[in-house]
């Protein structure tokens, strides 16, 4: 998999052989979506213990091989360049300040699919433009709390739950990733992050007529 994006170390950092500073956007992003990944891939397999129902469990099989697979592409990036995968000293979202508020201005610019919603008021301690709900570790992600309810929902209740839940996910990631295709600079990392930046504002809207198919909304 590495190999068919090993533009991650031809190109990276403005120029061959050079690779992106631990602390870079490059390599913050590839750390932060890699773990925001491995939830949703988690919730995902949850909900398809819960439900019978076909369409919830389609959309989860799609995001959870999608984002496992995205989330393999991350960590390899961080493995060519030699970087940790884990910064302890680094909060979490601390590589969106490099922007000077470049990426808040694309995290309030969504509005065209909906993605913007629930991201008003998102300043604060996470990033620039970012705050991160109590109990959670990044924008977007779920609590443990949260976590466990799912795990025991069943049926109409559980599918709801799952879809309200990735929809504040998807828009934290949205967030995450339009900051890297503003922010990173290595051309395979910031294609990479495009894409997922426009694949998650449709499945938003996806997600959003399933909500109202069983009489629910995305939570405000």
């Amino acid at each position: 998999m590495i190999a068919a994006v090993s533009g991650g170390t031809a190109d990276a950092a403005d120029g061959p052989g050079r690779v992106p500073a631990v602390s870079s956007p490059d390599a913050g992003f590839a750390r932060d979506m890699a773990v925001h990944h491995q939830q949703a891939v988690e919730m995902s397999f949850i909900v398809r213990d819960r439900t019978q129902d076909e369409a919830i469990r389609n959309l989860a099989y799609d995001i959870a091989n999608t984002q496992a697979n995205q989330r393999g592409m991350l960590l390899g990036w961080l493995d060519l360049w030699g970087l940790p995968k884990v910064t302890p000293g680094d909060p979490p979202m601390s590589w969106m300040n490099a922007g000077d508020g470049a990426a808040a201005h694309d995290m309030g610019s969504m509005g065209d699919t909906g993605a913007a919603q629930g991201t008003e008021g998102m300043a604060g301690h996470s990033g620039a433009g970012a705050t991160t709900k109590p109990g959670a570790l990044m924008p977007g992600m779920a609590t443990k709390e949260e976590l466990a309810r799912l795990g025991t929902a069943q049926g109409r209740d559980a599918e709801v739950l799952y879809l309200q839940l990735m929809t504040d996910h998807h828009k934290g990631g949205v967030a995450m990733a339009l900051g890297c295709a503003k922010l990173c600079r290595t051309p395979v990392e910031q294609r990479l992050a495009q894409g997922m930046a426009e694949a998650q504002q449709s499945e938003l809207t996806l997600m959003a007529d399933m909500l109202g198919k069983r009489g629910a909304a995305p939570r405000p």
